[in-house]
């Protein structure tokens, strides 16, 4: 895996983290979308869409 991967992968597991220490609701709900998106974009080999998702995930949860 290239550092990029590497990175992108780490990142996932944080979001992963932390939507699951998250409350129940919508804002949770609205991240799980985002995050399964991400998933999807990840297993594409497409970093920059992963990314994108897991950053609205993350933003989805504040």
């Amino acid at each position: 895996m290239t550092p990029e991967q590497t990175k992108t992968a780490d990142k996932m597991k944080s979001v992963k983290n932390t939507w699951d220490k998250a409350p129940a609701g919508p804002k949770k709900d609205a991240a799980l979308k985002h995050y399964q998106a991400a998933e999807k974009a990840h297993t594409a080999k497409n970093d920059a869409e992963t990314n994108k998702e897991l950053d609205a995930a993350t933003q989805a949860l504040a």
